[in-house]
C-alpha cells in the first residue's frame, strides 16, 4: 500500500471526516480550487487531518489544516509521509 493520500482517499476523507461529498473526478478537475468551494471549512480540515494521522500513525505538520486546497494538501502532506518512508 502506498503511503501517500490520493484524490479518491481525500475526497473519501473530505466524506467521512467532514461530511462534504466530492466526486474524486471532480476533485482531480478543480485540484486547485480552494477548499471552502467544495463546502469544505478548517475545521473540516482538521478532522480530515486527525483521521490521516490515525490511519497513518504519524503526525502532519501543524499547518496542514491551513492548506487553501487539494493541490496545496496533498503536496504538504505526501512531501511529509514520504520523507519518513
Amino acid at each position: 500500500m502506498s503511503s501517500e493520500v490520493t484524490l479518491e482517499e481525500l475526497a473519501a476523507l473530505m466524506k467521512k471526516a467532514a461530511g462534504v461529498t466530492v466526486d474524486p473526478h471532480d476533485l482531480e478537475a478543480r485540484v486547485d480550487t480552494p477548499f471552502a468551494e467544495f463546502g469544505l471549512d478548517s475545521l473540516g480540515l482538521l478532522g480530515i487531518v486527525g483521521e490521516l494521522e490515525n490511519r497513518k500513525g504519524r503526525a502532519l505538520p501543524t499547518d496542514a489544516e491551513k492548506c487553501k486546497s487539494p493541490r496545496d494538501f496533498l503536496d504538504l502532506v505526501n512531501s511529509t509521509l514520504t520523507a519518513g518512508a
